[in-house]
């Protein structure tokens, strides 16, 4: 059984922080309707941005917890999931003497970050099957170890990692579990979001920029027990998401018929461009996916990305990350836009 304690794993500093009192988080529980207020230095002139936003996001909150049956002191948004990913290495990795532990190939963020931050990334190499060795992550734990970021699925392979592994790195892992879910809206698998009340460890992002096509408004999620958020709400800045993204994202959130017609489509293309991908006959190997792009194994990756660039259609080159030599990386794109693909792939055959 996980001893997990809080804790032990917090900054010493963040322990005994006093957060910043903006002054709208000073009458978050007033009815403000009729209030004037003349406490914020702001400009009185109506104009629907003239005030500062909600610090607390709490209308974004009330439908993502409503949507995902969890509680609003759950959940902590913040400017992209690269925001929230950098309060997670501020809250509970002390510079110069503390490590994470990355899967390469993976997405790269994990690894900036630690060096931003300067925190040791210990990177243990995902399996060919693209499926993490536990054991060996576990071998690479210390005393200072305080995060393992998971991706799943997986950027850049796309596939999902196996629930017995993450099960058994959150048994056995007294830090915390990060599950990176930016496009768990794609999979058949079911979120990890379901167990957030049984592992204290368990950390969840998402985004609102795959699935949902809001990359422009950066609107990262962060799902976790309330003792973790607590801790990351006292170290964010007071006004990390604009009004504007706020607004957007609710107006976006409460179309859920054509968010579900957009991902069934984009699963529709996906699957459509892998069978073509299989017939190339340059194409050596696709791998499975779960995601909104297709990773694919080809004789010549940068002749192959050079073609494509030509033909005015830009992937992704993936051929320098960890085993992924000679591998491109196909991202979905419309009906239209994959015709277009499909026909230049013909072509190149």
């Amino acid at each position: 059984m996980n001893t997990f304690d809080i804790n032990t794993i917090t900054r010493e500093n963040v322990k005994s922080l006093k957060p910043y009192s903006s002054a709208r988080d000073e009458f978050e529980d007033f009815d403000t309707a009729e209030m004037i207020f003349l406490d914020a230095n702001e400009n009185p002139y109506q104009n629907g941005v003239n005030r500062y936003p909600d610090p607390q996001q709490n209308s974004v909150k009330a439908i993502l917890a409503k949507n995902n049956l969890t509680k609003q002191s759950q959940i902590l948004l913040g400017n992209g999931s690269d925001e929230v990913l950098d309060l997670l290495f501020r809250a509970f990795c002390e510079p110069n003497k503390d490590n994470i532990i990355s899967l390469p190939p993976t997405y790269g963020m994990y690894g900036v970050l630690a060096n931003i931050n300067a925190v040791e990334n210990r990177e243990v190499l995902l399996t060919i099957d693209f499926q993490p060795q536990v054991e060996k992550i576990l071998e690479a734990v210390d005393d200072n170890t305080k995060i393992i970021f998971l991706c799943s699925p997986n950027n850049p392979t796309g596939n999902s990692f196996s629930d017995e592994s993450v099960v058994k790195l959150l048994q056995n892992f007294k830090g915390l579990v990060v599950i990176d879910e930016a496009y768990i809206d794609f999979s058949e698998k079911e979120s990890w979001l379901v167990e957030i009340d049984a592992y204290p460890n368990l950390v969840i992002t998402q985004t609102l920029s795959k699935a949902y096509g809001l990359a422009g408004i950066r609107l990262g999620i962060c799902y976790a027990s309330e003792a973790v958020i607590s801790i990351l709400n006292k170290i964010k800045p007071p006004y990390n998401v604009n009004e504007l993204t706020q607004q957007r994202a609710i107006e976006r959130l409460k179309d859920s018929e054509k968010i579900k017609q957009e991902i069934t489509s984009i699963i529709e293309q996906r699957e459509e461009l892998l069978k073509v991908l299989l017939e190339v006959n340059f194409v050596e190997k696709v791998y499975p996916t779960e995601a909104n792009f297709i990773l694919a194994k080809v004789d010549d990756a940068n002749r192959r990305y050079d073609q494509l660039i030509e033909k005015g259609i830009v992937i992704r080159n993936r051929t320098t990350q960890p085993l992924c030599e000679n591998c491109l990386r196909f991202t979905i794109g419309t009906k239209e836009e994959n015709a277009v693909v499909i026909r230049e792939l013909k072509l190149l055959n």
